[in-house]
């Protein structure tokens, strides 16, 4: 595991090679990295060159921090997540959040590929989350709570994206993203649960990011590229290799979504 100090190594070693700290970090979902592309000078460092830092392994996560500039604007990228049912604990997960902090990093931009449950939202479409659901149920098999506070879902990141998006002529929706335990894909009456209860997209990640950036008081907005529809809706079989392709084909036009936030962001 990695421990606190560890990430006084982790940030030396980032600071020793981009030498400046970065303005805004954005985490990369499944099959997302294009957004790389629209750096200028932008440099590596793999995650295995930090001692003790978590390693991915999953497909379509190649484990790497990747920083660079989008014209003024200093850009760290963690291109690889990790995710509970890998065998990593919540605090784990949070590792990248907490060397943001260390880094002294105040906007945070989350992404994941997920999985639609509404119908109006379909793949190729994008959601910007107001909310989100813990419907892991690791805790108790109470109905999950609804979060949607400023703490954790930053109004003004919301509006940027929303903003941008329409002047991109892109489809992005208000939406309640739910977490839940994976390894195995939601059944049909899992889905139905999760619509009862306003959840519009599924996936397995990003929810112990989210409250890891909202216990550091850093402005988080959390986006999803709408992959597929999930079970229950689509009568399809679901595949992980599947989910990374799809996202692939529609990366280019949330890079360019991601871009165009940070940019404007920044401009205001």
């Amino acid at each position: 595991m990695i421990k606190m100090k560890n990430y006084d190594i982790a940030k030396k070693i980032l600071l020793d090679k981009i030498s400046c700290h970065p303005d805004i970090a954005v985490v990369l979902g499944s099959g997302l990295a294009n957004i790389s592309r629209y750096l200028d000078n932008s440099i590596s460092i793999p995650y295995h060159s930090i001692p003790n830092y978590p390693q991915t392994t999953v497909h379509g996560h190649s484990g790497k921090f990747t920083f660079g500039k989008i014209g003024d604007i200093n850009v760290l990228l963690a291109v690889g997540r990790f995710h509970y049912y890998e065998g990593y604990s919540l605090k784990e997960i949070a590792a990248p959040i907490n060397l943001f902090s260390k880094l002294k990093i105040k906007d945070l931009i989350i992404t994941n590929s997920a999985g639609s449950m509404n119908e109006n939202y379909p793949p190729g479409n994008f959601l910007i989350a107001k909310a989100h659901l813990d419907c892991t149920y690791r805790n108790n098999s109470y109905e999950p709570s609804l979060i949607n506070h400023e703490k954790y879902h930053d109004s003004k990141l919301t509006q940027i994206a929303l903003s941008c998006a329409k002047k991109l002529n892109l489809k992005a929706h208000l939406g309640t993203y739910c977490w839940t335990m994976g390894p195995a894909y939601e059944t049909p009456a899992e889905i139905h649960d999760m619509q009862k209860y306003g959840g519009d997209a599924v996936g397995m990640s990003t929810v112990p990011e989210i409250i890891k950036a909202g216990e550091l008081c850093m402005r988080t907005l959390t986006m999803s590229c709408l992959t597929n529809f999930a079970a229950g809706i689509s009568k399809k079989k679901l595949t992980h290799d599947e989910v990374v392709y799809y996202a692939n084909k529609f990366d280019n036009d949330f890079s360019k979504l991601l871009r165009d936030i940070i940019k404007k962001h920044y401009k205001n």
